[in-house]
């Protein structure tokens, strides 16, 4: 899938690896992946690793989630960095994480569970954040269903939630159950995955669990005190060079895309980075309204992933 633009420029020989030119305007469905023989083998080894990798790692936790401790918790972490590894990509955190691994009693002795609250572009984010954070995702009910996909995350104890009003207390019911144990959990409020150029407006139904309305308060069992930590996601380097907007598709997954040409085109990139920003948690006590917490928590999202996109990260809190 190569581009029929790309030319190798008359000062440099031929090569083997992906053009990168952060001015080059290929339209979003245009492949921006060299099709050299080296980069298909590279992909079909990666994908093939991924695939033992994946096997041999759901294989244990699917041991570990029927025993007490805090491995369960822990093995998913492993598990998403390998798949980094696997994939080249290499991601560096910027702040300092609010949560961590706590057990049920923990809980009832005061610590409060996070609610980290990120932007999502790609399944990308996933992989991630689970690789840097010990924590349970919240996801839409169709990716349960997704071969391979769909068993990892059930392994990893995803929480599956689905646009059904008529199931807003059972998913509800299932969050609170997982921030009594002792998890944090992970929440995507845009809805949808985006281009990565923006981040979409926050539903703040997302926030319920955090700062539940009268609705959900009744009949329902009353989730911990939490924190919300806000999280920004942007994929900036490729190849060692910072991406532009052009190159945001290669790793964005949204709209109507199909999977397999994303992992297709996106597996024979040599290297690639992320930045994970994590601000300073907000307590939702503070707020008068769900609204409100949704409004703020947008607010230092969509900042600090502006700020990544510019190259001029700001240190938590600044």
């Amino acid at each position: 899938m190569s581009h029929r633009d790309a030319k190798t420029p008359k000062s440099r020989r031929g090569h083997n690896r992906p053009i990168v030119d952060e001015n080059a305007a290929f339209p979003a469905f245009q492949p921006t992946t060299s099709t050299s023989l080296y980069s298909r083998l590279r992909c079909t080894l990666r994908l093939s690793l991924v695939l033992i990798w994946t096997f041999w790692a759901c294989s244990l936790q699917a041991v570990l989630v029927r025993l007490p401790g805090r491995l369960k918790i822990m093995m998913p972490r492993i598990y998403w960095r390998g798949v980094c590894r696997i994939l080249g990509i290499k991601t560096k955190v910027i702040g300092r994480s609010a949560g961590g691994v706590r057990t049920a009693k923990d809980v009832r002795n005061g610590k409060r569970p996070v609610v980290f609250v990120a932007n999502h572009c790609s399944w990308l984010d996933i992989a991630i954040i689970g690789s840097e954070l010990p924590v349970v995702f919240v996801a839409k009910g169709e990716v349960g269903k997704w071969p391979l996909i769909g068993t990892a995350s059930r392994l990893g104890r995803t929480i599956f939630v689905s646009r059904n009003r008529q199931d807003t207390g059972r998913e509800l019911q299932e969050m609170a159950a997982h921030l009594w144990d002792g998890d944090d959990i992970v929440l995507f409020p845009e809805g949808t995955s985006s281009d990565g150029s923006r981040v979409l407006p926050f539903l703040s139904s997302f926030f319920a669990v955090a700062k539940p309305g009268r609705l959900e308060k009744v009949g329902l069992p009353k989730a911990p005190p939490v924190l919300i930590q806000p999280v920004s996601v942007v994929y900036d380097s490729l190849e060692g060079l910072p991406v532009g907007r052009s190159r945001r598709n290669v790793f964005s997954w949204y709209g109507d895309m199909d999977l397999a040409p994303h992992l297709w085109s996106f597996g024979q990139w040599r290297t690639m980075g992320a930045s994970l920003m994590l601000h300073e948690p907000i307590t939702p006590d503070e707020f008068l309204s769900r609204k409100d917490l949704s409004r703020a928590t947008y607010e230092a999202v969509n900042t600090g992933a502006a700020d990544l996109r510019r190259g001029q990260p700001k240190a938590a809190g600044a």
